[in-house]
């Protein structure tokens, strides 16, 4: 058998956030990152400049009991990086402090 073209079905698997629909640029996304064995990362990004987003990270470790950084990310910016599972803690302090709706 021959190939008639040289179709890539995951050519534009990197161009997610393009089809995503119009006004979604101010949602926060938590994302959960697999590290080695059970060991995972959480992410979150999208947290608007008029946040300090050291000081959120300072409250999240204190309250979640882990630790977290700023990370530069060359196309998303800062995003806030925790060690662990934390989306749903994230989730609900996000809404407690009023920064998100749910």
């Amino acid at each position: 058998l021959s190939r008639t073209s040289t179709f890539d079905p995951f050519a534009e698997a990197s161009k997610g956030d393009d089809l995503l629909p119009a006004g979604t640029e101010d949602y926060i996304r938590i994302r959960i990152q697999q590290r080695n064995g059970r060991k995972t990362l959480t992410t979150v990004q999208g947290v608007t400049d008029d946040f300090d987003k050291k000081k959120l990270v300072k409250a999240f470790k204190k309250k979640f009991i882990c630790n977290g950084t700023v990370i530069e990310h060359q196309e998303y910016g800062e995003v806030i990086q925790l060690q662990g599972n934390q989306h749903k803690n994230i989730c609900q302090f996000l809404v407690d402090i009023e920064l998100a709706k749910d």
